[in-house]
């Protein structure tokens, strides 16, 4: 909702703010169809030649996120901290014989059924499962702190990822100011081959050429840009559930009493969506 009212409020201040100036929106209007075909197109083909068929695919996901915020709730992480512990725990008093179907076939196993929304991600199940099959299959033997490293390697590479929509959108931002003078430049090269013609014409002909630098700084400042960032909020806010998943397993592997994992696991999560500690424990007793 804010990416939408946010657009709605700029566009309505610059232009509003053009017209209160004394300024004619009609010349505006008139050049900006044919400025925008340029620039869109070309910032289109740059998309293309720059990136593969899944960078752009991940491009659409990171318009979705800018509109839709973030994927995840405090219910999520809540539930999120109550399936890493109930594994753990399982892993602790059952052994390790007693976790494994779970973990070599998540989608069967009935703990991970009850969390439907957490199992449709799959970097998060990943995360789980391969890390609990390392400890199962080195039975109990290695060493918290290696495990917490391959922890941090695998998020990582998730993030170095996850991350790219939002660069490329950054990229893209940087790129619209050159492109909106290169629109710019061909209309005053057409402006240059009409020299014959009266001030009148010529004038309009060089203001629609300067609406092509208009909307590529508009553009790349006013919407691409703070798209970018937004993307980005998401996608780090979104990433904060994994390293939930990470501290439970890490603190519980040090064979921390149960408070401090659950703080742990807290201790990851932003204000807006962080669950009270008594709803951790109290939800985690009767489990």
């Amino acid at each position: 909702m804010f990416p939408a009212i946010g657009v709605a409020v700029l566009l309505l201040m610059v232009f509003g703010g053009f017209t209160l100036t004394g300024g004619a929106l009609g010349p505006v209007m008139h050049a900006i169809p044919h400025e925008m075909l340029i620039i869109g197109g070309a910032a289109l083909g740059a998309l293309i030649a720059g990136n593969s068929g899944k960078e752009l695919k991940q491009l659409g996901g990171g318009f979705r996120n800018v509109f839709k915020g973030p994927k995840y709730s405090k219910k999520d992480y809540l539930d999120t901290i109550f399936l890493v512990s109930r594994l753990m725990k399982m892993l602790r008093t059952d052994g390790p014989v007693a976790v494994e179907p779970h973990m070599e076939d998540p989608k069967s196993s009935p703990i991970f059924a009850e969390y439907p929304k957490l199992l449709k991600d799959d970097t998060l199940i990943h995360l789980i499962t391969d890390t609990l099959r390392l400890v199962v299959v080195s039975s109990g033997t290695l060493d918290p702190h290696a495990v917490e490293e391959v922890m941090d390697n695998s998020l990582k590479t998730h993030h170095h990822d996850a991350i790219r929509p939002a660069d490329t959108l950054q990229s893209l931002a940087d790129a619209l100011p050159a492109l909106g003078i290169v629109a710019a430049v061909l209309g005053v090269v057409k402006t240059m081959g009409s020299i014959d013609q009266p001030p009148a014409i010529l004038g309009g002909m060089i203001g629609s050429a300067l609406v092509g630098t208009f909307l590529g700084v508009l553009l790349a400042y006013g919407i691409v840009g703070p798209f970018a960032n937004r993307a980005r909020q998401v996608i780090e806010g979104d990433a904060a559930i994994y390293h939930v998943v990470k501290q439970i397993i890490v603190a519980s592997l040090h064979g921390h009493p149960l408070p401090l994992v659950i703080e742990a696991a807290r201790s990851s999560i932003s204000h807006n969506n962080q669950p009270a500690f008594a709803d951790v424990f109290d939800g985690m007793r009767g489990r």
